[in-house]
């Protein structure tokens, strides 16, 4: 007996995927669950023609072609515009420029949502560029001022995956679980109540945020050399491992790395490092291997949580802002791609593969919000989704890509709940909203306290940099000597 699964919403005009990479081919099927919508009307685009059967298999017409600074609005405004209704692009694509998709949509009336601020074909290794200009927040804030400059209008969602994108709904929920914890006084801000959050996160004295996630799932195979293996996109995961590492800076931090550079212009929510993130690590906590190893890799959500609960005072001067970074151990195969990769002066493999559910034989992506420094030490909160899991709900994907996919589906829901909210960051919706629809998707959502700190078991034998008074300073989570 085929399962019924709810229709959330109704999308009236033609719909637009750009990219079929792994997430795209997840998130095929979970449209066609949840949405009523003309399939007539549905195409999908995407450079490698590799999986045009599949599109076939479900009915979409499937277009072979690169969308390019060239031929983008040419490419897309027929598709977007034909016959009646609001259209909707879905962009799950590299190499393409975000904010250009997203403004041309905005101008045609169209609904649009991306997972990741993607530049032009080009941008993570142009060596014309300085480190700063090739950051995330750089990227970021090309969004935020269109945002300023044309506010309100059709909406927009910017960033809305896995990370970014869910782990910012985590966050409000686990603080919401520490306040109260801690014995808080308060009412719940609304959803896009940032000075309500802030202040909340401030007077539950977190001093900071990993997005700590560990990734267990094993490959059925061995891993040649001369080859990188991923769970998720390899293109995407080399492009923002090279990038310099991210983070935003809280103002509880006293000591700053000698390589840590600041913003001139902009939130000035972040610093950066002069060294990509991909081959920076820190020192993290996750329920299922304790405390751990991760990679300071440079994701939107460092500078925009840290951005959204952000204080100030009358005279506009930051009083608390929570430092905020990821803390990521990929899967072992990804871990030793980077190892080869970085051992390769940083060149990437030529043979690319992403795992995929036939390819995997177990584990899980354990990705949460670990918010420390308060009263009660820290707090995990997130999603412990296993590929056995992952198998009993959606075709096409591991445990990985159905994170993200769940949450573009969530999304996708609230832009046409709210179709009129301009841009948009995963920060800035209602995370109950958006939880409630992802939450069938995500394995075991559960709640971890932890006396665990970055001090904690350190041996001796060797002189560390180390902040014994307080735990919990970058000095002692990022890993040196």
């Amino acid at each position: 007996m085929q399962q019924e699964f709810p229709i959330h919403a109704e999308i009236t005009g033609p719909i637009v995927m750009i990219g079929f990479g792994s997430i795209g081919r997840g998130a095929l099927p979970l449209i066609e669950r949840h949405f009523r919508f003309d399939k007539s009307r549905m195409v999908i685009i995407d450079p490698s023609d590799a999986h045009a059967n599949l599109a076939a298999n479900h009915g979409v017409r499937f277009i072979h072609a690169a969308v390019t600074r060239d031929n983008y609005e040419e490419l897309l405004e027929p598709l977007l515009t034909e016959g009646e209704g609001q259209g909707f692009c879905v962009n799950l694509s590299v190499d393409t420029s975000s904010l250009d998709l997203m403004k041309l949509c905005r101008s045609l009336g169209v609904l649009y949502i991306d997972t990741v601020i993607e530049p032009w074909l080009g941008f993570y290794f142009d060596e014309s560029q300085g480190n700063a200009e090739r950051t995330n927040y750089a990227l970021r804030e090309t969004v935020r001022k269109e945002k300023r400059r044309n506010p309100g209008g059709t909406t927009a969602v910017s960033c809305c995956g896995a990370n970014p994108g869910m782990v910012s709904w985590f966050v409000k929920q686990a603080l919401v679980d520490v306040a109260r914890e801690t014995g808080v006084s308060f009412a719940e801000p609304a959803a896009d109540d940032r000075e309500g959050w802030a202040a909340l996160m401030k007077e539950a004295g977190v001093k900071g945020i990993h997005i700590a996630e560990r990734d267990t799932q094993r490959s059925k195979f061995l891993r040649p050399q001369n080859a990188f293996w991923n769970t998720w996109s390899v293109e995407g995961f080399v492009a923002e491992g090279m990038q310099p590492a991210e983070l935003g800076w809280g103002t509880h931090e006293k000591w700053m790395p000698k390589n840590a550079r600041t913003h001139r212009k902009g939130c000035k929510a972040a610093i950066y490092l002069e060294q990509p993130g991909a081959n920076t690590r820190v020192r993290s906590w996750c329920p299922t291997p304790g405390p751990q190893y991760g990679f300071l890799v440079t994701h939107n959500e460092s500078i925009s949580i840290a951005d959204f609960f952000t204080v100030r005072n009358d005279k506009d001067k930051v009083t608390y802002r929570p430092t905020c970074h990821y803390a990521y151990h990929p899967a072992d195969v990804a871990v030793l791609s980077l190892d080869e990769m970085f051992g390769n002066g940083g060149t990437p493999q030529k043979e690319m593969l992403v795992l995929e559910e036939a390819d995997i034989l177990t584990g899980i992506d354990e990705l949460g919000v670990l918010l420390y420094g308060h009263d009660k030490n820290a707090y995990w909160y997130g999603s412990r989704l296993s590929m056995e899991e992952t198998r009993n709900l959606v075709p096409y994907q591991n445990a990985t890509a159905l994170q993200v996919t769940s949450a573009v589906l969530a999304g996708m829901v609230w832009a046409l709940e709210n179709p009129e909210a301009g841009i948009v960051e995963a920060d800035e919706m209602d995370y109950r909203r958006c939880l409630e629809i992802q939450m069938p998707y995500l394995g075991p959502v559960e709640g971890h306290y932890t006396d665990w700190t970055p001090l904690t078991g350190r041996q001796t034998f060797f002189p560390e940099k180390k902040d014994e008074k307080d735990p919990w300073q970058f000095k002692n989570i990022l890993v040196q000597f």
